[in-house]
């Protein structure tokens, strides 16, 4: 069978669609380009209302596509875990609807709709612990790359939890990843041993609340701060990431350890969501800013090193002018490398809709593109800092602009910033994907550094 997956949204989905290729091509299936496909796998986000809308115009374009009785779609992630039969009722091609948890069996699904050409299903049910996927073989004898290696030469996702417990007011992922579970710290621990033996430098652990790894109802063994510390005695582990991260609940023992585990990077996803007290309050975010505040003082006390970034919100309801000013006051105090930044949107099912009054969108809009100019003009600033030090960088790929006389590559630096290296002389069949090596940085742009090399990639 030939298949192609379409993926929106955040990491973990993107973990996903890597392990769901994976999985069908153990049993034969061939990924291909959406035009030679029969059989299309949508992997969707729902966390803000422009993802969704997405989702359905691309449905109704793959249904154009759908021309024979094998041909069909399968939609699976958190709009297929909130809209359910909905799809099958709304699109007749659509046979196969699969929620947060139903990823594990998805293979065996795809294969059973693929020989009965009548048959839909709907998978949604939420599993009280985390649902082990055990590669997704057809033969449990075959063997398949770890589970967490990706598309990204050296690099690995490895998930540690699903789901969430928070309820933030804004925030639908409770309602279509379902509650929080942990994964039992053995497998993480097996699989991230495995994947450093396949050849990955760097892993990152992956979960809508890592810091509260290990605080679910089934719990584990270990806590968050313990597991970053078993996986980093993890002989040829030379990198670790996590994300992402709740503030409320980051525990003094994960700041330490950005001062202890040299292989631990010193860069941390913690996202403010508004610097008003006013509205973190009504976001049931369970902090305010001088906690936030403190936790960054102590994250660079142990790490003066680290870069930070965040997630804010603009326009949530009832945000007002000087609402929004604390929120820029708190980027200038922390001074966040990059942030991801969106005017607030109703999701269905969330506390926050019936809250008002509501932010008219000229007025968000404006708040928006304010904050997002100034966070550009940080963003330079810090970068500009960095011009004549020295750095390692992981090679991923060739740069998208090249130049004459040799070849460019990207990578990123231990603060997951984009470097791009140019190496005179070589030409484009050079392979440095996933190697090391060690720059001076020469000069900075908007939002990434140029290097010289120093030395040769290991």
């Amino acid at each position: 069978m030939k298949f192609n997956v379409l993926t929106f949204g955040c990491q973990m989905n993107v973990h996903d669609s890597d392990w769901l290729i994976r999985a069908m091509e153990s049993r034969g299936w061939k990924a291909v380009d959406e035009s030679e496909a029969n059989i299309f796998i949508v992997n969707t986000c729902s966390v803000r209302d422009k993802p969704e809308q997405k989702v359905y115009n691309i449905l109704r374009r793959l249904g154009h596509l759908c021309t024979s009785p094998g041909d069909f779609v399968a939609v699976g992630g958190c709009v297929a875990q909130q809209i359910g039969e909905g799809f099958l009722e709304k699109f007749p091609y659509v046979r196969l609807v699969f929620g947060s948890d139903g990823i594990a069996k998805a293979p065996q699904y795809l294969e059973e709709l693929a020989v009965d050409h009548e048959k839909r299903l709907v998978v949604n049910d939420f599993l009280a612990q985390y649902p082990e996927r055990e590669g997704g073989l057809a033969d449990p004898n075959e063997e398949l790359l770890p589970p967490g290696i990706g598309t990204i030469p050296g690099q690995a996702f490895v998930n540690i939890m699903q789901g969430c417990d928070n309820f933030c007011a804004y925030c639908i992922v409770p309602y279509t990843r379902g509650r929080q579970k942990s994964r039992l710290s053995s497998a993480i621990i097996d699989e991230c041993r495995a994947l450093v033996k396949a050849g990955i430098r760097e892993i990152t652990l992956l979960g809508q609340n890592v810091n509260s790894f290990g605080l679910d109802k089934n719990g584990s063994d270990l806590s968050f701060s313990q597991l970053l510390y078993k996986i980093s005695e993890i002989e040829g582990m030379e990198r670790i990431r996590f994300t992402t991260s709740h503030p409320k609940d980051i525990a003094p023992e994960v700041v330490k350890a950005f001062g202890e585990l040299p292989n631990l990077c010193p860069q941390l996803h913690l996202p403010v969501q508004s610097g008003s007290d006013n509205i973190l309050k009504k976001m049931g975010r369970k902090y305010d800013r001088a906690r936030y505040l403190g936790i960054v003082e102590r994250l660079k006390e142990a790490c003066p090193d680290i870069v930070l970034t965040t997630d804010i919100i603009v326009g949530f309801p009832g945000e007002t002018d000087e609402d929004f000013e604390q929120t820029m006051d708190i980027m200038e105090r922390v001074r966040y490398e990059s942030s991801f930044s969106f005017k607030y949107s109703d999701r269905p099912g969330v506390a926050a809709v019936k809250m008002n009054p509501k932010v008219s969108e000229e007025v968000a809009q404006k708040r928006l593109t304010h904050l997002q100019e100034r966070q550009k003009q940080i963003t330079r600033e810090c970068l500009e800092e960095l011009t004549g030090k020295d750095m390692v960088v992981l090679l991923e790929r060739p740069s998208k602009r090249q130049e004459a006389g040799g070849v460019s590559w990207r990578g990123k630096d231990s603060g997951g910033r984009v470097v791009n290296i140019f190496f005179e002389g070589s030409d484009e069949t050079l392979q440095l994907g996933g190697k090391l090596i060690k720059v001076k940085i020469t000069q900075s742009k908007n939002h990434s550094l140029v290097g010289s090399k120093v030395g040769d990639p290991w």
